[in-house]
């Protein structure tokens, strides 16, 4: 076959032809491919029944037994495969345009056989594109590099949507070994660097395309075309329809989430996406859009709360990622070649100073860029590194950070603050540590962060945190989550398959969930003493099941007729939201139901039976009867009242029957009796005399009440007033003194009327010169 050390490329293969005839071919041939079809990647879709689910797990075996069967072929077989077969093009891209991201993997189903399988087909194909960007396997198996170049190029084996795919897909847990392979891409292929050039405008029109659709406008963004005067006014995000705001938020998280898994792992491309002037775009986008979006997503009512949850938590990872994602930038291209004291410090320094005041007026950005890298820490390395620093202008930037939270309505984390104090004293006392105030500003721990709904208010932006620390399954804070801690134990196990899955999540923990760092601890034998002592084939510890709350619920609606805890059907014809739906309000009033409810216990109430004969050897108590009357009066049963009383003719002769006084007539007194005295007659009085008048007569009260006004005028002195006369005598007669001053009275306060002192005005402007007299 080929010769020892001699390039792909150059190599020459003897093979049998179709008539069994030898020739000569070169290593990459076209016939030299085998016949395979390698089958599309589908995605399990939501809520598959158990058809589709067996459909999926099929498919992907086939997808993972052909890769598998790739990975095994020899150097030459391989690359002829990846060259010229177009189906395991179309497989891998499949994959990489399907598969569910970091933030998708909660709707993964939990069936253990499914979660297998896709971290089998993960598993292969990141394998084959790792196999992909060697050039170099071993002395023996290699490519030139020029060649390998043109290889990968030339036939779309990597293209920068793909390295952006393949960064936000393996990134954790791989990033050393996906950042060798796309180092070693673009060092063998430059092209690659004025295609990241080419791709950056198309990632900026991502941020025009959202404020575009949400009505918008950002500073900076150069519009596409002119605005015609008859166009249609953009919906806003208050405006628009639910799903195409939900939409914008996905495309948002996707977006941001690739471009910072790209820049971190690739750190070389962040000088591109600079010189584009990458950041001053992001920081207007941030500030024009993040609080539109924040504002519809809270004042908006979804019908499904975990839907709105959901998507308020990718927009908060999409605002956290793109504040790592303008420090990735800065770190990068300033903050780096000041750590590494180049020529040109205080070149790096002035444009990292320039991007801190081109912040200022985001003061949103600006804050939640702060909380999360303390601008007063890279200040501080500045100062230790550039002692000739301005520090009037650095005095501005930090009361512009201090003005940025009070503009937003948010208080400083007490922790920053203190950081920031000892920060800032360790530059006044000229200490030196520049690398490590820099790694302190770097870092950010996912703790501090809190979750909206705690502490009694939403956290927005930057502030809010999608990956909460939640309890693994070895009892401790597991900073990761189910999936990726599986996915985490499935790249050790893969290297290190006789170590116990127990073990393993205890050196996660340890080593803050690092599988980098536990590979190598573990094969260089310098694990944590703790660790050491552990038996390395430890199982899993069994995870305890949580009491089921409901069987303990103790509740006063238990057992009723809609308790669905306890009862598996419910008469769903007695619930209904809002007014009941078919019935009028005629209708209610015309259903007479409760009365026919009601007619059965007041007809006992019909017969009435007064006297009820009791037959001889009966008793009362048969019938339901008592010898108790209530109606009984028993007033009179111990007192005989008139039993020892004179008869009525008696009683007539004693006592004379007389009129009643109120039946006399007031004119026609009663005759007396003939035994009567005659003086008693003289001196009786008539009956109208001393008679109670029950109202008085308005005369008399008239002139009482004008009797003691006199008197009480007469006491006080009170002189009355005069009447005024003001018609006087007929004309010609002449008139009295008294006439003549009651009229000229009357003249002068006659504007105290309906008037409205128009006579005295009228006077007060012609003094005034208003009027010409």
């Amino acid at each position: 076959m080929a010769c020892a050390r001699v390039p792909l490329d150059e190599q020459q293969v003897t093979e049998p032809g179709p008539l069994g005839k030898e020739r000569t071919l070169p290593a990459l041939h076209p016939e030299r491919k085998e016949e395979r079809y390698f089958v599309p990647y589908k995605p399990l879709p939501e809520g598959s029944s158990p058809a589709e689910v067996e459909e999926f797990l099929e498919h992907a075996k086939f997808i993972t037994e052909d890769l598998d069967w790739l990975l095994t072929l020899p150097h030459d077989r391989f690359w002829c495969q990846v060259v010229f077969d177009e189906s395991l093009q179309r497989c891998l891209d499949s994959y990489l345009h399907h598969a569910p991201r970091g933030l998708d993997l909660a709707a993964l189903p939990s069936s253990p056989a499914v979660a297998e399988t896709q971290r089998s087909i993960h598993r292969a194909v990141f394998l084959t594109f790792l196999r992909m960007a060697t050039h170099k396997e071993s002395k023996e198996n290699f490519l030139t590099p020029a060649v390998f170049g043109e290889i990968i190029y030339e036939n779309y084996l990597f293209d920068i949507p793909k390295i952006l795919d393949l960064c936000v897909l393996f990134g954790k847990g791989n990033s050393q070994l996906l950042h060798k392979m796309i180092e070693n891409i673009f060092t063998q292929q430059p092209s690659y660097y004025s295609d990241l050039n080419e791709t950056v405008p198309t990632v900026l029109e991502v941020f025009d395309t959202i404020l575009d659709r949400c009505g918008l406008q950002c500073e900076g963004a150069v519009a596409m075309e002119p605005m015609k005067l008859n166009a249609h006014k953009q919906p806003t995000a208050m405006t628009m329809s639910q799903q195409e705001l939900v939409d914008i938020v996905l495309y948002l998280c996707d977006s941001t989430t690739t471009i910072h898994a790209f820049l971190d792992i690739f750190p070389a491309a962040c000088s591109s996406f600079h010189s584009h002037g990458f950041l001053d775009r992001l920081t207007s986008f941030y500030e024009t859009a993040v609080p539109d979006l924040e504002k519809a997503l809270r004042k908006r009512n979804f019908n499904d709360k975990d839907l709105q949850e959901d998507v308020w938590k990718r927009l908060s990872h999409s605002c956290r990622k793109m504040v790592e994602t303008a420090h990735l930038v800065l770190h990068h291209t300033c903050l780096q070649p000041i750590l590494e004291g180049g020529e040109n410090v205080q070149t790096f320094a002035e444009e990292l100073l320039q991007h801190f005041t081109s912040m200022l007026p985001e003061k949103r950005f600006l804050s939640d860029y702060d909380e999360q890298f303390p601008i007063a820490d890279d200040i501080s390395l500045l100062q230790q590194a550039l002692p000739v620093i301005d520090e009037t202008r650095t005095s501005y930037l930090l009361q512009g950070v201090e003005s940025a939270w009070d503009s937003v309505g948010r208080r400083k984390p007490q922790s920053q603050i203190q950081t920031g104090a000892s920060s800032s004293f360790l530059a006044n006392q000229g200490a030196v540590g520049g690398a490590s105030a820099a790694s302190s500003s770097a870092s950010f721990n996912p703790q501090e962060v809190r979750e909206p709904g705690e502490g009694g208010e939403s956290l927005i932006g930057a502030e809010a945190m999608l990956e909460v620390p939640q309890k693994g399954h070895n009892g401790a804070v597991c900073l990761v989550s189910g999936a990726e801690l599986e996915s985490l134990l499935s790249c050790i196990r893969d290297l290190l398959p006789d170590l116990g899955e127990g073990f393993l999540l205890a050196c996660l923990q340890e080593y803050n969930y690092n599988s980098e760092l536990v590979i190598n601890n573990i094969l260089e034998d310098r694990l944590a003493p703790n660790l050491d002592k552990l038996d390395r084939a430890m199982p899993r510890p069994v995870k305890e099941e949580i009491p089921d709350v409901l069987s303990k619920r103790s509740n006063v609606f238990d057992d009723d007729e809609f308790d669905i805890f306890r009862k598996d059907q419910v008469d769903m014809s007695r619930i209904w939201k809002g007014r009941r739906k078919g019935e009028s309000a005629r209708e209610m009033l015309d259903n007479k139901q409760h009365i026919a409810e009601q007619k059965a216990r007041y007809q006992a109430y019909e017969t009435v039976v007064e006297e009820v004969v009791i037959e001889p050897g009966e008793t009362a108590a048969s019938y339901g009867l008592d010898d108790y009357d209530d109606e009984y009066d028993d007033t009179y049963d111990m007192n005989q009242v008139g039993a020892n009383d004179l008869d009525g003719d008696s009683l007539l002769n004693r006592r004379p029957f007389t009129i009643p006084q109120v039946l006399r007539k007031g004119n026609k007194p009663e005759d007396v009796e003939e035994g009567e005295d005659e003086d008693e007659e003289e001196d009786s009085i008539p009956n109208n005399v001393n008679r109670d008048q029950f109202v008085q007569d308005p005369a008399l009260l008239r002139e009482r009440a004008e009797a003691r006004r006199a008197a009480m005028q007469q006491r006080k002195g009170f002189r009355p007033e005069r009447s005024s006369n003001v018609v006087g005598r007929p004309k010609g007669q002449g008139q009295t003194t008294d006439t003549l001053l009651d009229r000229r009275k009357k003249e002068a306060n006659k504007s105290r009327g309906a008037n409205h002192n128009r006579r005295n005005m009228a006077d007060r402007k012609r003094n005034k010169g208003m009027i010409p007299s």
